[in-house]
Formats: structure tokens, C-alpha cells, sequence
């Protein structure tokens, strides 16, 4: 098995680098610059891992770097820009893919232009595996298969007590969609993704809250998602109103004046936790609960396994959900060896 990783000299690329050497996976470092792909590898301890030179202006040259690999993990952000000239280099290549991004509105364009050309060349495309993503899109199929059909699905993200700071590229993504960041994103109802939706949901209960906090719509990737593979009427994201407002600060000036990415004490002291709310037509409701430590190191654990599955156990051709492509039990239970813990509880109606 060989697994190429675009944007391998970024600061998760190298997290994602040393996972795959970790697991003595053959890897192929790929980005624009021979000598910062090299001094990744070096840094990481990957010096047996191949580096090749090219940018995403040129799709054939993308191609040809991605060749005799059997998946592609992009990790070069931000995606709306440059993501789509990686997607299809993997396509061309016959590679299946992966990426990190976080960004919704490029997910969805992923699901929406790709599935075809995906499907015909008879390669896997999965978006948005990361520590936000992929469990999200898990643990609300989880919760919605409870109780479906569903009339409201709630996924809700809480960062704001992990205590990790940012990485420079995760502050580039959120400026290159600060619109969408700061506007709430899209809501699905009835069958549509809508740009302005008003909010159902203006409080949630997080796992060890006392009482429920203020919370507000966010552009998450399981809208965009979940309603692919969960038979749900409206569906949304939310996170507490203080992440918001902190997005909302974001300027060039920031971006440049942050480290590369948190050190290693940092991530370990931050966790991130996802809760997926669903209500059945018939009024009963199901809570799923995931949660994990270190959000950059749970992004490079979750994009490696992610490849991995595509490569070793397949997946339907095309563009898919990660519930689509794999099994959500099984994969939650795998990242429980990486220190997070999941749940899933049903209420009966009245209850």
C-alpha cells in the first residue's frame, strides 16, 4: 500500500506523515516545493518516504505525482481555492481520496461535481475526515438510525473549554470562508440546503454543562453530510456563541502573527466533543455523544484510517458520506483506542 499526502510540509500534513510512518505505510510526500516536502520528511522522521514537486495549477502534473499510489491524503488548505484541482488529480490518477477540509461549502461542491467522474473511474471520494467531520457524520447515524424517520437532527461541536490554540492554516481556512463562517452556513430542510435559514436551536446541553449554553448556527461538515445517507426534514449545526464571536476576529494580521501550529502539550491538553440530538416523527429522541482528545493528532489519526479502509477494504465508487463508506460502529470503536469515547442513548417519547 501506497499512500501520497498533498500538502505533506503544512503542520497537519506532518502529523499525518509521521501517523502513516508510524504504521509503516509507504508514503509519497507531495506539495509545491521539492525542499520544504524534504525537510518534512526529515522533521518527522519519514526519510524513507518519497518526495514529489507539484502545484495545483496543473492537474496533470498533480496526477503524475499521485501515480502508483493507491489513495491521496489532501491536507493543503484552504480547499475552496485549491481542493477541486486535487480531487480530480486523484481521479485522474485512480486514486482514492481523502481530505481534512472543514470547509462546508466546498464539501458540498465535492459531493456535488465529482460523484460521476468519481463513479466512471471507479475511485472512492471521501471529504472531510477530520477530527470535526468524519465522528460527527458517524455518531449521527448512529443517533438518526434510532430513530428514524427523523424530523430534527442538532449536531452541536463544543471547543471552547479544549484549551488548544489554532494552527496558522486552520485560521487561513476559517478567513478564506469567514462569510460563511460567521454567517451560520447552510441548513438542510425538506430536501434543500439553505444559506439563511433562521436557527431552531439557540441553546444546547453539553456533556458536564450545569444548564444549557447559548449556542449559535455554524457551518459544520454533517449538514452537508448527513442528510445523504439519514432520512431527516431539517437538519443543522451549531456551536456555543463564544466560537462565533471569536471567527468573527479573524484578520490577515492574525494569521500571519500565530505559530505554524500548537505544540504537542497544548493539542494533548485540548479535547473536542460532538453531540448529534435527533427526534423521531413519533417523538422520541436519541443522543450520540463522541468525544477525543487532540484535534490536529485525532485529524491525523482519522485521515490515515480513513485512507487506509479505502485502500484495504473498499468502498461504493463515487463521492460518499463517511457513513456511506464506512462502518460507523466499527470506526468509532477504532478511535476509541486513540483515547476518545462514544455513546449513543434513546429517550422515549415523553420521557
Amino acid at each position: 500500500m501506497k499512500i501520497a499526502v498533498y500538502g505533506a510540509n503544512g503542520y497537519t500534513g506532518r502529523l499525518v506523515v509521521a501517523e502513516l510512518a508510524r504504521r509503516g505505510i509507504d508514503t509519497v510526500l507531495a506539495g509545491r516545493s521539492l525542499e520544504r516536502l524534504r525537510k518534512a520528511a526529515a522533521e518527522v522522521d519519514a526519510h524513507r518516504a518519497e518526495a514529489r514537486a507539484a502545484g495545483v495549477e496543473d492537474t496533470t502534473a498533480l496526477a503524475r505525482a499521485f501515480e502508483g499510489c493507491d489513495a491521496v491524503i489532501n491536507c493543503a488548505g484552504p480547499f475552496r481555492g485549491s481542493g477541486e484541482a486535487v480531487v480530480r488529480a486523484a481521479i485522474g490518477a485512480g486514486c482514492h481520496y481523502v481530505d481534512i477540509a472543514g470547509e462546508q461549502l466546498y464539501l458540498k461542491r465535492v459531493h456535488d461535481t465529482f460523484a460521476s467522474e468519481a463513479a466512471n473511474a471507479g475511485v472512492t471520494v471521501v471529504p472531510g475526515v477530520n477530527d470535526d467531520g468524519l465522528p460527527s457524520d458517524l455518531i449521527a447515524h448512529l443517533a438518526a438510525r434510532r430513530v428514524e424517520p427523523v424530523t430534527d437532527l442538532v449536531i452541536a461541536l463544543d471547543l471552547a473549554r479544549s484549551g488548544a490554540t489554532p494552527s496558522r492554516g486552520t485560521l487561513r481556512s476559517a478567513l478564506a470562508n469567514i462569510d460563511t463562517f460567521t454567517g451560520g452556513g447552510l441548513t438542510y430542510r425538506d430536501g434543500d440546503w439553505l444559506p439563511d435559514a433562521a436557527a431552531r436551536s439557540t441553546s444546547v446541553a453539553f456533556p458536564g454543562d450545569p444548564e444549557p449554553v447559548p449556542a449559535a448556527r455554524f457551518p459544520l461538515p454533517g449538514v452537508v453530510t448527513v442528510p445523504r445517507h439519514v432520512r431527516a426534514r431539517h437538519v443543522e449545526g451549531v456551536v456555543r456563541t463564544e466560537l462565533v464571536a471569536a471567527f468573527s476576529t479573524v484578520t490577515p494580521e492574525i494569521v500571519d502573527g500565530v505559530p505554524d501550529g500548537p505544540s504537542e502539550e497544548n493539542r494533548r491538553a485540548g479535547r473536542w466533543t460532538i453531540i448529534a440530538d435527533a427526534t423521531g416523527h413519533d417523538g422520541r429522541s436519541a443522543r450520540g455523544v463522541v468525544s477525543g482528545p487532540d484535534t490536529y493528532g485525532s485529524t491525523a489519526v482519522i485521515a490515515v484510517e480513513s485512507a487506509r479502509r479505502l485502500v484495504v477494504d473498499g468502498a461504493e465508487p463515487g463521492v460518499l458520506a463517511p457513513a456511506q463508506a464506512y462502518d460507523a460502529t466499527g470506526f468509532l470503536d477504532f478511535l476509541t483506542e486513540h483515547g476518545a469515547t462514544w455513546t449513543v442513548e434513546v429517550v422515549p417519547a415523553g420521557g
